[in-house]
């Protein structure tokens, strides 16, 4: 939603926007945009008498502002809608949908858009740092300075779209390339199994052309599933036995590109992990569809610098590093810490875990808790709000888990147990208190 804003500001509409506790990259984005952001729903708000209330899905019925609206028979709209109707009508839409990797490589494809001089405009649900922005309008393109770019990418979200329209998200943008990254089961709280999540992917493969591209990780069975229920579109697939592949890959980061068999070039980055290749690989055959050559695409990923959240080093203090990671989900935790592991080797990872996803909230993953968390050394759960006991969960690795339902004690476990050398990996989907800073505060303290 703080996205919306930016674009709808950018777009020449005056914009302000409510919300509770928001926090940084998202809050600072704002500001710096020059967005008005208040605190809280309060009713009093429709005095600013604005000509359209953009409704995001984490508002709900009982939402005293909602209320007061529904009440008054004022002008709504949800967020992928007005998105739709207002920016991507008319664009070669390029949208990336998947349970994990949605950030990374809706990031990384906007940035070989932009290398290759296709200016595109994006929504992105994290900050990528080549940009600074988590969303603009298409630019004008270095090549062509009579028009403004048709290219626009956006992460593509399963999430219901609000509590007045409960289609996934997804639905509204009408890609001309889609990119299916991966699928499992999550949003426990409203999608009752993984077939019913299957369903809504189906959905978006229904509203892509002929004349489109839908790119596939080939691995994931729940994929093949949804391309067998129905496909009109040409399928590209990565990964394993498929059109694109990755070899030869390096503890660096780097690795090749093979196009059915045939070597393409080389990545050569310092992002780690089997996903981060997948992620590549879907990126690269994306912006194919778009027009960019492979080769371009590979120079660009050379230069692509990640996304805030992602592994991002928050500080270092007495020999200790402190790192902010968006994983929420188990795969992600796993995939997240199995990656820190490969960075630093043999030393010491302290893996601070918020299980704060409305999914994680509702219990639905706890038990796939401990396997994702086995490459840490040490394991700090914060239990607050929790519906489950977090202690019981991690129960198979209680010899090296704390479990704490008050953020100073957390903080104050963490310090005493860290030394030089070690590595504290923090991961939650929200802001966890500004805990990264409050455990590199206290760390000069010891």
């Amino acid at each position: 939603m703080g996205g919306i804003a930016v674009l709808a500001k950018a777009a020449g509409h005056k914009v302000t926007g409510c919300d509770a506790n928001v926090y940084p990259p998202m809050s600072t984005q704002l500001e710096a945009q020059g967005i008005e952001l208040i605190e809280g729903f309060d009713p009093a708000q429709t005095k600013l008498n604005p000509d359209i209330y953009v409704i995001g899905n984490a508002v709900s019925r009982g939402n005293p502002l909602m209320e007061e609206i529904l009440n008054r028979g004022l002008p709504y709209i949800s967020g992928p809608q007005w998105l739709a109707e207002n920016v991507l009508q008319g664009k070669w839409v390029l949208a990336v949908a998947g349970t994990h990797g949605k950030t990374t490589t809706s990031s990384m494809l906007a940035w070989i858009l932009e290398y290759a001089g296709l200016a595109p405009g994006f929504l992105i649900g994290g900050v990528p740092e080549n940009f600074s922005v988590s969303a603009r309008l298409p630019q004008v393109p270095t090549q062509d300075k009579n028009s403004v770019s048709p290219f626009f990418v956006i992460e593509a979200d399963e999430y219901d779209t609000a509590f007045f329209d409960k289609r996934s998200k997804f639905v509204h943008y009408r890609p001309r390339t889609a990119v299916l990254n991966n699928l499992e089961f999550d949003h426990a709280d409203i999608f009752e199994d993984l077939a019913a999540i299957e369903k809504q992917f189906h959905h978006l493969v229904r509203t892509v052309p002929q004349q489109g591209l839908v790119v596939v990780n080939g691995k994931e069975a729940s994929l093949r599933r949804v391309i067998d229920k129905g496909c009109w579109t040409p399928v590209e697939k990565f990964g394993t036995d498929a059109d694109w592949q990755s070899a030869n890959a390096q503890g660096n980061g780097s690795f090749d590109v093979l196009y059915k068999g045939k070597p393409q070039g080389r990545v050569a980055w310092n992002l780690l992990g089997e996903h981060n290749r997948m992620n590549a690989l879907a990126s690269i055959a994306a912006a194919r569809h778009a027009g960019v050559a492979v080769e371009v695409s590979i120079a660009a990923l050379t230069e692509f610098k990640n996304v805030k959240r992602r592994m991002e080093t928050r500080g270092e203090v007495n020999g200790v590093t402190v790192y902010d990671d968006f994983a929420h989900h188990p795969t992600a935790i796993e995939t997240t810490v199995a990656g820190l592991r490969a960075k630093v080797g043999k030393a010491r990872i302290l893996a601070v875990l918020e299980p704060r996803s409305n999914t994680m909230k509702l219990g639905v993953m706890k038990n796939a808790l401990p396997a994702s968390l086995k490459e840490a050394d040490l394991v700090f759960c914060f239990s607050a709000n929790l519906g489950w006991d977090a202690g019981e969960a991690l129960a198979p690795i209680s010899s090296k888990t704390q479990v704490h339902d008050d953020l100073k004690q957390l903080v104050t476990a963490i310090t005493q147990a860290a030394k030089s050398g070690d590595h504290v990996l923090v991961m939650s989907n929200g802001g966890f208190g500004g805990v990264h800073q409050k455990i590199l505060d206290a760390l000069k303290e010891v």
